[in-house]
């Protein structure tokens, strides 16, 4: 209720509401020109009229428009009501003698003060309501009973005397019943309340009177003499001897178990309710320039910064569409945009690429160096030395909402800066068809000419290799040739022929780069989507960053070949199939022709494009492909079928990815938008959780292990999603720690291969049986033609 409802304001004042162009217009701003020490402002009446004559009913001062026509001064007194004590912020008087009262209170002889009157007790108006409250009165519908209970005089005072008596018949009990006929539903219940006192909470401070000082401390010990004689003092030794029991078996306790851990956090799933695996969004990342009609078609967290992630935006267009709009295609450079969870808005750097660019990776020995491959079948090169600074970020900024620092603001006003690309491969010796898939070789080795592996004397990432669906995957080599001595006059040539400032780290490839070897012969029929190999790369950030424009490719005279080595690796196509074969190359007898071997296994896995081939971080014989409307495990070595595969699910998946913490979950992510979190020890006929994230579907997974965990996901939309993974997806749960992955994976082995020995006994009966009848429809045709 507004004070304005239950406050009587006198009858020669009237409270008005003044808008702040009102305000502006008499000059009677309210706590500018008019304030609590001066509240007092004249208006000239003719100025009034002419504004409610201009705005007629708009003017503020239309309700009081016969009180300023009739009032007989020139001049009218407002006066600013900061306390709201009539209930506006203003209040006009009427008359001229309330003007002479309010500003000269104390010459007006018998003035009336202005008080705050409370309002009187009005009559009650009855509107009906009695009679309802009359119907529902209880009134006695009968005469009161009376009882009257007596004793004879003479038994007033007499002595009583008690003795058991036992009940038989002159004993009757009343025991209460239920009446049938009579019942009564209780619809309202009474309660009293009781009002308390009004409470007030207060606070005093005292003066604080600052002065300079300070303290110094010193240690205060033993001395020598003191020393030795607590040493001899048999008081020590007694508690000593006292405590040491105590002392010993508490530290026995503190080896045996772990006194701090939480053992209400160790029963997982297995008390304390329903737990959460709801996965909560955490960031989105979208731009209205960079991702409009475009969709994400990788996603990769800087391996050294975190809360920096990058991703390759590629145009949602058919064929057909990019043949039309060719010409404006080539005229708009695609991207790599890199988002930063300090900064949300904007990306943090761009990378500019010949052509749109479906996998791209960062170098594990040097983070500032970014591979990728394009859709024209391209390799390309980046180096992002000179902008890393642009990316370094305080882990605290990164995963909380704390204020960035000043230099940091003062970065992000300027321009995102666009990085142009290094070297881009030479066009008639790449791929004839995007390529899909790009890896670093480890550092720990590197391949020759001939597919042979060979000790890396250089400890750093300096080959890769790439997969497209040309039926082929090739091997590259980003180190220069052993050639003499380049002419001053070209480095000048270079040097002005650079437009876009670009480092000089691969210029001696930008356009004559070629593959070191490429792997043909088993992929002439199949079309390669993606590529496993089996040594997995393992991060290694040196100190200093190497200098790649100074590496030169080792001589060829002397190798030194690693001796068992394995050189055979997985390739998923988009028939649906999975082929095991090796990359080394072997030599024709006859022809001395090199030619790639054929492969050691091709199994049918899915009914459609397999979009991942990916080893597990934890077992590395253990390989997951998705593709069409399933998924399967498969191990190495054991290609006789899947160890488990999923049911065929009601939307196609897309995507998938083992998770970095446990084993036994993954991540598939599907066409409708929604992902499906797959425990194998908790249940392996459906998923243990699915959730929709986003509209559309879902092009890229890529987990991320810190502090916080998170799950990087992007969608046919070109919006990244950043979720966090709750703590029962990425922990491992005392269900884990009893069955140990190792023994699920021996006993789906036996299972698999006792499957398999059943098939073919089962072929066999049937040929068997197949042949039996044959033989005897043989002899009844020769029996009835002799």
């Amino acid at each position: 209720m507004h004070l304005a409802d239950y406050v009587l304001h006198p009858d020669y004042i009237f409270p008005l509401v003044l808008t702040s162009a009102t305000q502006e217009l008499f000059g009677c701003r309210a706590d500018e020109d008019l304030t609590e020490a001066s509240p007092y402002k004249l208006l000239n009446k003719e100025d009034v009229v002419q504004d409610m004559k201009t705005r007629a009913a708009v003017s503020d001062f239309s309700p009081v428009k016969q009180f300023v026509l009739d009032y007989p001064d020139d001049e009218i007194l407002l006066v600013f009501d900061r306390e709201f004590t009539y209930g506006q912020s203003f209040y006009l008087a009427l008359t001229p003698e309330a003007k002479e009262r309010i500003l000269h209170p104390g010459e007006v002889q018998g003035q009336e003060e202005l008080v705050v009157k409370s309002p009187e007790p009005q009559a009650w108006i009855p509107l009906g309501s009695e009679l309802e409250i009359e119907e529902d009165s209880t009134k006695f519908s009968r005469d009161k009973l009376r009882y009257r209970v007596s004793r004879a005089r003479r038994d007033f005072g007499a002595p009583v005397s008690f003795s058991d008596h036992v009940a038989v018949d002159d004993v009757h009990k009343c025991v209460s019943f239920k009446d049938e006929k009579f019942t009564i539903k209780l619809m309202e219940k009474e309660c009293e309340v009781q009002a308390i006192p009004i409470l007030s909470n207060s606070s005093a401070q005292t003066q604080e009177y600052p002065k300079n000082m300070c303290t110094q401390y010193e240690p205060r010990g033993f001395s020598m003499e003191e020393k030795e004689n607590y040493r001899q003092s048999e008081k020590l030794r007694k508690f000593m001897n006292t405590v040491a029991p105590s002392v010993f078996r508490a530290l026995q306790q503190n080896h045996i178990m772990d006194v701090f851990v939480d053992d209400w956090r160790t029963l997982g799933e297995d008390v304390g309710g329903k737990v959460d695996t709801h996965l909560k969004e955490y960031q989105s990342f979208t731009d209205l320039n960079y991702s409009k009609d475009k969709t994400i078609s990788h996603i990769n967290w800087h391996p050294s910064i975190n809360g920096i992630v990058a991703v390759a935006m590629v145009e949602r267009a058919s064929l057909e569409e990019r043949i039309d709009n060719s010409t404006k295609l080539l005229l708009k450079h695609p991207l790599i945009l890199f988002w930063s969870f300090s900064d949300p808005i904007k990306p943090q750097l761009l990378l500019e690429c010949p052509d749109d660019v479906l996998a791209f990776e960062f170098c594990p020995s040097d983070p500032n160096i970014i591979v990728g491959g394009c859709m024209n079948g391209l390799v390309v090169l980046w180096d992002i030395s000179a902008h890393v600074d642009r990316l370094t970020v305080p882990l605290a900024s990164c995963f909380s909402f704390l204020p960035p620092r000043k230099d940091l603001e003062e970065k992000r006003k300027n321009d995102v800066p666009v990085v142009h690309y290094c070297a881009i491969s030479a066009i008639e010796s790449g791929h004839k068809a995007p390529i899909t898939d790009v890896q670093w070789l480890p550092e720990t080795f590197e391949v020759s000419r001939m597919g042979v592996p060979l000790v890396n004397p250089n400890t750093a990432c300096v080959q890769l290799v790439t997969c497209a669906p040309n039926c082929s995957l090739m091997f590259w080599d980003i180190r220069a040739q052993r050639v003499g001595v380049q002419p001053l006059s070209d480095k000048k040539q270079r040097v002005e022929d650079n437009p876009y400032s670009v480092l000089d780290t691969f210029s001696h490839l930008n356009l004559t780069w070629k593959p070191l070897l490429k792997v043909r012969g088993p992929l002439s029929v199949n079309a390669p989507i993606r590529a496993s190999l089996w040594n997995v790369l393992g991060m290694w950030l040196g100190e200093t960053p190497l200098d790649y424009s100074n590496l030169r490719v080792t001589s060829a005279k002397n190798p030194e070949p690693l001796g068992d080595f394995n050189t055979k690796f997985y390739v998923g196509t988009e028939d649906g199939e999975l082929i095991h074969t090796d990359w080394k190359l072997e030599k024709d007898n006859d022809s001395g022709r090199l030619f790639s071997c054929k492969p050691l296994t091709y199994v049918i896995a899915h009914d459609g494009l397999i979009n991942t081939v990916q080893r597990s971080p934890f077992f590395k014989d253990i390989i997951l492909t998705v593709g069409g409307w399933t998924f399967a495990l498969w191990k190495d070595g054991v290609m006789e079928g899947a160890l488990m595969q999923s049911p065929c699910s009601e939307t196609k998946y897309t995507v998938g990815y083992w998770s970095l913490t446990r084993p036994a979950v993954l991540f598939i992510g599907r066409a409708d938008g929604s992902m499906e979190v797959w425990d194998l020890l908790e249940k392996s006929h459906e998923p243990s959780e699915v959730q929709n994230i986003t509209i559309d579907s879902i092009t890229c997974i890529k987990p991320f292990f810190s502090k916080l965990h998170f799950l990087a996901l992007s969608d046919d939309l070109g919006t990244l999603h950043v979720v966090q993974i709750p703590w029962t997806l990425y922990n491992p749960s005392s269900n884990e720690a009893r069955h140990s992955p190792h023994i699920t994976q021996e006993m789906e082995v036996e299972r698999l291969l006792y499957f398999m020995k059943r098939m073919e006994m089962r072929g066999q009966e049937k040929n068997s049986m197949e042949a039996e009848e044959q033989r005897k429809k043989m002899v009844s045709l020769t029996d009835g033609k002799i």
